[in-house]
Parts: C-alpha cells; structure tokens; sequence
C-alpha cells in the first residue's frame, strides 16, 4: 500500500501494464526503450492511496514521497531501471526473466481514489485506508489542543502496532512515561499493551498485521 505524503506538481507513479502483453513484446519494449509507453501514468496528490497487488508492475515518480506499506517480504524484481548508473558507472542488477514469471502482463485498469470516511471521537478523528490478509492501515488525526481530555489508545492482543507520524507532533503518556514524537517518527507499540494516551496535533499511520 501507498500512501503519498508530498507530491510536486504533475507528479505521477506507474501502476500496471496499459493494455495486455506478453513477454516477448515486453523484453523487445525494454531493449528498445520503450517500455514507459507500454504502462499506465497515474497522476498523484498529496494524500493519494493506492493498494499494489503483487504482480502489479509499479514504480515511483520524481517529486513523490510516499509511505509503504507491505507484507513481510525481501524480494524485489526489477524490470527496468532508466538506465541509471551509479558512482562508478555500473548499471543496478536486473532480474527480466524472474519478474516476467511474476509479473500480472495483462492491463489494469486505472486505480481510482477510494470513498473514504472519518469516525470522530473526542480529539482523534480516524478513517481505515486498508485492509488485506497482510496488514491493516488506519490514518489517525490527532487534535488534542482545544480538549482537557487525552486520547486513549491501546493495541489487541492479536498484533503489534506501528504509529508513523506523518504531520505534526504530539507526546504518548502510559504509566510511568511520556515520548515526544515529530513528523518522521515511529512508534513501535506491542500487542496486548497498557492503556495509553495520545497528546498533540498530528496525522499518523496507525499499522497492524
């Protein structure tokens, strides 16, 4: 999952294959060059989200900055690479015939935003952003300035949870201690935990298998 944080103007990501291939006509697009015009160009905004199913050729634009989200995985197939070098002019390693064996060659269609909902509470409002078999994505906005009251916040005992704070900054209490936590931080928070509370004026990712 995807989750734009900043997008510069006519920003864009790939997502999938424009119209249906097969691989021979993929592996001629990449020796020729021309394998941009073979995807689809999403244009994106700041708050944008896009669920990546695996199989789906995808990369990321200039002037994007992004929050991923995925199942516990190491491996990454890597189609093509704009020619980039490095220092030392070496191309990065690709993996053509591994990525065609993985890869979904057939067209998808343009991803489109999906309608999303805010639940409000006292100085928290939250929306889910997605749900999968892998992982679960809350977004949570933090408005504790104008209330006496903290936000409670406390995890299950079937998960861990990630707070990813995207805006802003605020402080978590639980018994006996406080973190100051800015824009970039992250908080692991295990399963099964104390009841806590949330303080401040921020955006966060809130993370769960």
């Amino acid at each position: 999952m995807w989750y734009v944080l900043a997008a510069k103007k006519n920003a864009e990501i790939v997502y999938g294959f424009s119209r249906d291939m097969e691989p021979g006509e993929v592996r001629t697009a990449l020796r020729n060059g021309t394998i941009g015009n073979c995807l689809n160009h999403i244009p994106v905004h700041k708050d944008d989200l896009f669920y990546v199913e695996a199989g789906t050729v995808h990369a990321i634009g200039a002037g994007v900055l992004l929050a991923e989200i995925q199942e516990n995985s190491n491996i990454t197939y890597r189609l093509y690479d704009y020619d980039r070098e490095d220092r030392n002019g070496k191309k990065r390693e690709l993996h053509i015939e591994k990525a065609l064996q993985a890869a979904r060659l057939s067209s998808s269609n343009k991803p489109r935003q999906p309608l999303r909902t805010l639940r409000y509470r006292k100085g928290c409002a939250s929306e889910l952003l997605c749900r999968c078999k892998y992982f679960q994505v809350e977004r949570l906005l933090l408005n504790t300035e104008i209330h006496r009251a903290l936000t409670g916040y406390q995890t299950g005992a079937n998960s861990f949870h990630a707070l990813l704070c995207t805006e802003g900054c605020g402080v978590l209490f639980g018994e006996g201690f406080m973190l100051n936590f800015f824009k970039g931080d992250c908080i692991f928070v295990p399963a099964d935990s104390i009841p806590l509370k949330l303080h401040g004026r921020a955006q966060l990712l809130d993370v769960s298998c």
